[in-house]
């Protein structure tokens, strides 16, 4: 099975950035980066140091329903591309994360939740996805929660 892990979607991005308000309607942090690794939820790279970032509250998910977690991202203020790739990327760099599955109506499938080692997140993905009733795997920090990205299933 083919998989793509990807961030926020640009023209979610764009819709922030635009509104610079986030989901609890707050305003938009903006500061310097001083080199610490600040990983954007866009390009899922760091921002480089000097260059400023947002924080903002964000929720992952269309719809609302007892699931639908909003948590604290990072987002560069300067444009990025968007990041789409077979493979996690390097700002994921604790030793493990949390993936967890999504059904069609962004509920968590419960038994799908697991701590994952760093270098097993697509294979646990791959694992998950397995179930056809689970449409995206989520990525998000096993210490602190924070939304790191989505995994899917690619064409």
């Amino acid at each position: 099975m083919k998989l793509t892990y990807s961030g926020l979607p640009t023209s979610i991005v764009r819709d922030l950035k635009t509104s610079a308000r986030d989901a609890y309607g707050l305003p938009i942090e903006t500061h310097i980066s001083d080199g610490n690794v600040f990983p954007c939820r866009h390009c899922l790279g760091a921002v480089p140091k000097g260059r400023p970032y947002h924080i903002l509250a964000h929720r992952p998910f269309d719809a609302l329903n007892a699931y639908t977690e909003t948590g604290p991202i990072f987002l560069c203020a300067d444009e990025c591309g968007a990041y789409a790739a077979p493979a996690t990327p390097e700002t994921l760099n604790s030793p493990t994360y949390l993936t967890r599955g999504y059904t069609a109506d962004e509920r968590i499938l419960y038994g799908t939740g697991q701590v994952t080692d760093r270098n097993a997140i697509m294979d646990r993905a791959a694992e998950i996805l397995e179930n056809t009733d689970v449409t995206f795997v989520d990525v998000r920090s096993a210490l602190n929660n924070c939304w790191q990205g989505r995994i899917t299933r690619s064409a």
